[in-house]
């Protein structure tokens, strides 16, 4: 088995942000995985958020953004990438401001040529960039990453899987998800829902819901994979329960495989 590291992200009211960031560590968590409007008032001074967010080199392990590819949008993603690049970023976590609707599989592998050519950029100035699929986003379907990803070596471009939104977007067996696009994954996003599958559930604490999760850490095992196991909280649970709840379940779950 792989050596994985344990991160925390969670959508927060700016007065809570200072408490996750004195907190992750103490609770177990190697890096926090930021969410767009965590650090885009640091984007042109990363000196300041150095000073201000703190130069712990796990509060940077990724940012998560989302833009169109246009050339407005790949300008803001370059921006992106030096601030990630000057604050000692690992990965930049993409979601791809465009609506599913209307999206053909030549579309999508336009996409995939343009993500790769900012990948292979991004990589030249030291930071890894993952495409993080959503619901109502270009892939989303299962259908949608055969063909995304159809001709696309591994090692460049990489995969952030959310096992809710994928649940969400109609994907079933999530860990023969990860079986057949292992290779590609270089970051997971841990998310619980309240259905197995389909738009009308909710998004739960890791282990509150119904996913197969520890199927999906089965699929991660056999692929070998080694990245980011990162708590995506995004259910109604305080910052506290989030992060002790999360926590508390992988405990458990590597307890009782032991």
């Amino acid at each position: 088995m792989s050596v994985q590291r344990l991160a925390f992200s969670k959508y927060l009211e700016a007065s809570e942000v200072p408490v996750l960031l004195g907190r992750f560590r103490e609770e177990g968590y190697e890096g926090l995985q930021l969410k767009g409007a965590q650090y885009s008032s640091y984007i042109d001074d990363p000196s300041r958020a150095l000073a201000e967010l703190g130069d712990d080199p796990g509060i940077y392990s990724a940012l998560i953004t989302g833009d169109s590819l246009d050339e407005a949008g790949q300008e803001r993603i370059g921006r992106t990438i030096a601030f990630a690049a000057a604050v000692g970023a690992e990965r930049i976590v993409f979601c791809h401001g465009h609506p599913h609707e209307g999206v053909d599989a030549s579309m999508r592998r336009s996409f995939a040529r343009t993500l790769l050519d900012i990948a292979a950029r991004s990589r030249e100035a030291g930071v890894a960039f993952s495409l993080h699929h959503h619901t109502d986003q270009p892939v989303m379907e299962l259908p949608d990453f055969r063909e995304f990803f159809d001709g696309v070596e591994p090692g460049v471009l990489g995969l952030t899987v959310d096992t809710a939104h994928l649940a969400r977007s109609g994907v079933e067996d999530l860990p023969g998800f990860i079986d057949e696009f292992g290779a590609y994954v270089d970051n997971l996003h841990l998310k619980d829902y309240s259905v197995p599958v389909g738009r009308d559930g909710e998004w739960r604490v890791a282990g509150d819901g119904v996913l197969d999760l520890a199927g999906v850490l089965d699929a991660l095992d056999r692929a070998d994979y080694a990245g980011w196991i990162c708590v995506d909280e995004e259910s109604t649970a305080s910052l506290e329960d989030g992060l002790r709840e999360s926590r508390g379940w992988l405990a458990r779950r590597e307890a009782a495989r032991v």
